[in-house]
């Protein structure tokens, strides 16, 4: 009868504390409900209202990089209806991660051992990526909107950060500390997506003709692949724009190094990370690849994201002293 008693209190105890919590958690929701509907939380909302806008508009333009990626897709050998018929019904359990996806290529075991010794070679051989100046181009503007998208998360990480903390104090410790993703929100701040899963993956897949065994070689495309990829891909590239050595490569160094010779400031509107902590700035190329320009440094330039983001591909040709000359005289 005695061992019984302080099981039947514990079970008390512990209906008492879970109908407390329950209640406690249903009082807690229409608290938080009525202030983040209330004047204080407004006030707050609005002081940080342009601040939130800049934040959400830097957020789009890296998600808009993100999708620089265009997929140069392998080449098409066809497709058929495949059915296993063996009579012995096998299990073949790596069946299971058999793939028709266009970055993944499914090939023998031979070919998937040898693309993990040169993984360039074979993703150029397989994928359909030739060693032009074409492709060339093509991965530099992908590795350089993609570090921008890098650094764009980082630098607007800072900033939310710092937003947050300049109004800590006016925001009740149990909303920040129980519900920070919903104050987040209701502050008017859009979802980050901090992830890399954009960068471009090519996979290699061995699967045995019994299904019992298999191999799997992935190449991420990552900013030090692409940094990679790129010195590869020139090593093959025969120029036809340019002498070999007057063109340079849009590497991460390259990017860097730029920045530093125009003094991490915006050549159109002026502004730099001096003034503005937090500000990306992006390498674009005053005369566009799309319109003959070359990666060289003389026609490379440090913008803003919102300057280069409006300029998008304009371009006009400068004028030239033979066209000066040119202009046709009046006489009056």
């Amino acid at each position: 009868m005695t061992r019984k008693q302080p099981d039947e209190l514990s079970t008390v105890i512990g209906a008492i504390i879970f109908v407390s919590v329950f209640f406690g958690f249903i009082a807690y929701q229409i608290w938080a409900y009525f202030y983040f509907k209330g004047q204080k939380f407004k006030e707050v909302h609005d002081d940080i209202s342009e601040n939130t806008k800049k934040c959400n508009e830097l957020n789009q333009h890296i998600e808009e990089l993100k999708q620089s990626y265009a997929d140069i897709k392998r080449i098409d050998y066809g497709s058929g209806e495949y059915n296993d018929t063996s009579r012995w019904h096998f299990r073949r359990p790596e069946m299971e991660k058999y793939s028709a996806a266009n970055n993944v290529y499914n090939c023998s075991r031979t070919v998937c051992a040898n693309a993990r010794m040169q993984p360039f070679k074979y993703v150029c051989k397989y994928f359909n990526i030739k060693p032009t100046e074409e492709n060339l181009s093509k991965f530099e503007t992908i590795l350089n909107d993609f570090s921008a998208a890098e650094q764009g998360k980082e630098l607007l990480s800072k900033e939310r950060t710092e937003i947050f903390e300049s109004i800590k104090n006016r925001i009740p410790w149990p909303i920040v500390f129980f519900s920070k993703k919903r104050l987040i929100r209701k502050l008017g701040f859009d979802d980050v997506d901090f992830s890399q899963l954009y960068f471009p993956r090519y996979v290699f897949n061995y699967i045995s003709s019994g299904g019992n065994s298999s191999m799997r070689f992935s190449v991420v495309m990552d900013i030090e692949g692409l940094d990679r990829f790129i010195t590869y891909l020139s090593e093959l590239v025969k120029f036809r724009k340019s002498v070999a050595g007057q063109r340079a490569l849009m590497t991460s160094s390259l990017r860097e190094e730029i920045k530093r010779r125009d003094h991490y400031t915006c050549k159109k509107c002026g502004n730099s990370t001096k003034k503005e902590p937090n500000l990306l700035l992006e390498i674009d190329h005053i005369k566009p690849l799309a319109k003959g320009g070359m990666t060289t440094e003389d026609n490379l330039q440090t913008l803003c994201w919102k300057c280069n983001r409006s300029k998008g591909s304009k371009y006009e040709e400068p004028e030239t002293e033979d066209k000066k000359q040119n202009v046709p005289e009046f006489d009056w």
